[in-house]
């Protein structure tokens, strides 16, 4: 009797193995990727973090000001990768880069690219000494990009529109240490010290292409610049804007808007005591028959194509 009983116990361990593996095989199928290009807005309350998913390949820009961003992630990525290719910091400021401080102790990073400024703040100070320490254990590479400039990974190709490096350079207080292409000589000191007031003006900005869609990344990257951007770039009509600063009043100006024509623009934003979005932005989005998305109204916002 004895015998019989370890038996069926046995089995009922076996099956309940297998059925522990058969599900864990299933569950890997559906987390393997389409080969579609995929675009999430993650809901981070007043912040920005935005995912761009390509197979096994992924770029996520700005952190957001908390650590919801890993939720998105985990939704959006694959249980079992733990790497992401390229992390873009668009600008020092907390509502952008807070959430990047854990995004780095969860994942490996291959690339981080930042723009030529930095800030004295708490969560930079911490984002600065994780990639110091990662640095030395996971290669992760560190570059300030330009105008002009292009990343690749796979078919993502995100083109830099701003900041011009010569605007930078202008700019920039470099106290007499050695500066180049907008990187302090020290590797783990990513932005050089400036007497200049807003950040927001040195905010990296990317065009997204591909298949002849078009998607404006604008970080915080205000009205105060819009008109320089149009200097240097030609830029043109765009189908997917994700308008600056969170609807401030000054997020845009309008001939700004009315030259790039988004058919849509997203609005990444939460609960907050400046009442983004304004009137002012929703009215001139209206004006321009422009839909508008918001993460506080939809929360995360996906586009496939």
């Amino acid at each position: 009797m004895w015998e019989i009983l370890k038996s069926k116990l046995s089995s009922k361990h076996l099956l309940r193995g297998l059925a522990i593996v058969v599900s864990l095989v299933w569950l890997a199928v559906f987390s393997f990727p389409d080969n579609r290009l995929r675009l999430v807005f993650c809901d981070v309350g007043q912040g920005d973090a935005i995912l761009l998913i390509k197979g096994f390949s992924q770029v996520l820009i700005d952190g957001g000001p908390n650590d919801k961003v890993l939720s998105c992630l985990a939704k959006n990525m694959p249980f079992f990768d733990k790497t992401i290719e390229v992390v873009a910091l668009t600008h020092p400021e907390a509502d952008h880069l807070t959430g990047l401080n854990p995004v780095i102790d969860k994942y490996e990073v291959k690339y981080f690219i930042t723009g030529p400024v930095g800030n004295e703040a708490a969560a930079y100070s911490a984002l600065t000494e994780k990639l110091k320490n990662k640095n030395g254990k996971r290669q992760i590479k560190i570059k300030n990009v330009y105008a002009g400039e292009k990343i690749r990974v796979g078919e993502i190709i995100l083109e830099s529109v701003w900041p011009e490096k010569e605007w930078v350079t202008e700019k920039l207080e470099v106290g007499g240490e050695k500066w180049e292409m907008g990187l302090q000589t020290s590797p783990f000191i990513l932005g050089a010290k400036t007497e200049h007031k807003k950040l927001n003006d040195f905010s990296l900005v990317f065009l997204l292409s591909y298949k002849g869609l078009e998607v404006l990344l604008m970080g915080d990257a205000d009205s105060r610049i819009q008109g320089e951007m149009m200097r240097i770039n030609s830029l043109n009509q765009v189908d997917i804007l994700k308008f600056p600063h969170h609807g401030s009043k000054t997020g845009i100006a309008e001939e700004f808007l009315a030259k790039i024509k988004p058919k849509e623009a997203i609005i990444s934003v939460g609960r907050n005591s400046y009442g983004h979005p304004t009137t002012e932005a929703l009215d001139l989005l209206k004006k321009y028959g422009v839909k508008v998305r918001r993460t506080d109204l939809e929360g995360e916002i996906h586009y496939q194509f």
